[in-house]
């Protein structure tokens, strides 16, 4: 299945996409695309209603976040091998785990903000993971069991606010819009080999990211087991798993994002982002 949430901020619906493409309206069935609705029981209740019976959703109206109310929003850095090389830095002996916070949660489509005193404003398109089945303390080979799907993500990034203001990455991950999820939250049923998709991502037109998750050093499932030695992992949480080479800090000279630009980005069976940079008020 391919999960969405259709309609403005705040009152999105839930859908499901039907063979042609047309987001089918889950209203009846399920209250949003979010906690309990992510139980395995609840997925397989929806994989069983047929698509062509539900009302069918405006398929030109906003798409928001594909998951609603995450608890947790957790990032893993440098997880690429050929991005870990572009920066420089060594290959991790473990992953590395920061956050982004929940409110920067936006759709795949909305605007990205560049925050007030922001120099180094950047990109990184990043398979995510979205936890179903509740747990902690997961063996590697149930990991599978407690994914409920997987999605895109733009893991936006102030560089000047990460590396150069002191403390931890969170300061320069977080701000508000930092973190287009979506348009689909795909079943991992949908997807041939997760560790083998192309990513790739645009600005203005131009190819800098052209990628695939084959590079990651630590993969979903043993992510997914991982920090759910440091936390339980609920349903609804998002799991952004790194991002291959191409980021604009990368660039000789680097480059970074203004107001004005504009952002394409997509992985293979996941769909489809598009953003455009505004400033903050």
């Amino acid at each position: 299945m391919k999960l969405l949430r259709v309609g403005p901020p705040g009152k999105e619906k839930p859908a499901v996409l039907d063979d042609s493409g047309i987001p089918r309206d889950l209203s009846a069935h399920v209250p949003d695309i979010g906690g309990a609705a992510l139980l395995p029981e609840a997925l397989e209740k929806l994989r069983a209603i047929d698509p062509n019976s539900l009302p069918a959703l405006n398929a030109d109206d906003r798409i928001g976040a594909c998951v609603a109310g995450a608890g947790k929003f957790i990032c893993i850095g440098l997880n690429f091998a050929d991005h870990a090389k572009e920066a420089g830095a060594q290959i991790p002996d473990e992953p590395i785990v920061f956050n982004k916070w929940t409110s920067c949660i936006v759709g795949p489509n909305d605007d990205v903000i560049k925050p007030r005193g922001s120099t180094k404003l950047d990109w990184e398109v990043e398979l995510g993971i979205v936890i179903g089945k509740p747990g902690a303390y997961i063996d590697e080979s149930d990991a599978e069991d407690h994914i409920a799907g997987y999605c895109l993500v733009n893991d936006v990034s102030e560089r000047h606010f990460q590396l150069e203001c002191g403390g931890q990455w969170a300061k320069g991950k977080g701000c508000d819009t930092f973190g287009p999820v979506g348009p689909w939250l795909v079943t991992p049923d949908e997807i041939d080999d997760v560790n083998n998709l192309r990513m790739w991502l645009d600005v203005n037109g131009k190819r800098y990211q052209d990628g695939s998750s084959s590079t990651m050093i630590f993969k979903p499932n043993f992510i997914v087991s991982y920090l759910s030695r440091f936390m339980s992992l609920q349903a609804g949480d998002i799991i952004s798993t790194g991002t291959p080479p191409g980021v604009g800090m990368g660039q000789k000279p680097p480059v970074y994002l203004n107001a004005g630009d504009t952002m394409k980005l997509g992985i293979e069976g996941l769909g489809e982002q598009a953003q455009a940079v505004v400033s903050a008020d």
